[in-house]
């Protein structure tokens, strides 16, 4: 168990980073993913500490279309929220858009919430960024199997029908 996480003595994380969310303070590392619309299939992962902005890391290709929250629009997205989700009131038209764009936004946000909840994947006692890393690509390719499962568990039924 010696020469852990840069040679470490302890088991205290080298690489997590303290970030605060609602007044609320958290350690560790967050993981970014590109998820595909339609079949929820993980297509990329990210891990970074926790204290990086969620506007630093993009994974989504010039010229493709991702669907994610307005005040997230990415280092090289052209995209440029109009600061609505800092303000805390939205107007009826963007209301509107909202609830038009939200059955595609939430599908990037069902892995996270099926991961953390049927998989118990929300926390980790690894210690470098690296190892969390391959952790999670893991842990989404299990997400991945299981909605590949699904999917043609879903087919072979409507074929049924």
């Amino acid at each position: 168990m010696k020469n852990r996480g840069r040679e470490a003595k302890t088991s205290r994380s080298k690489d997590g980073t303290w970030t605060k969310k609602n007044n609320k303070s958290y350690f560790g590392f967050k993981k970014h993913v590109k998820v595909e619309v339609i079949t929820k299939i993980i297509r990329e992962v990210a891990v970074t500490t926790a204290s990086t902005h969620d506007n630093a890391i993009d994974l989504f290709k010039p010229g493709e279309i991702g669907y994610r929250d307005k005040a997230y629009t990415g280092v090289k997205s052209k995209a440029l929220g109009n600061g609505s989700m800092k303000r805390g009131k939205l107007s009826p038209k963007e209301m509107l858009r909202n609830k038009r764009i939200s059955r595609k936004r939430c599908r990037g946000e069902h892995p996270f919430g099926f991961m953390t909840r049927c998989m118990k994947s929300g926390f980790t006692c690894l210690t470098t960024n690296g190892r969390v890393f391959v952790q999670q690509v893991f842990v989404c390719a299990a997400y991945n199997l299981y909605r590949v499962k699904f999917l043609l568990k879903s087919s072979v039924s409507s074929q049924k029908i």
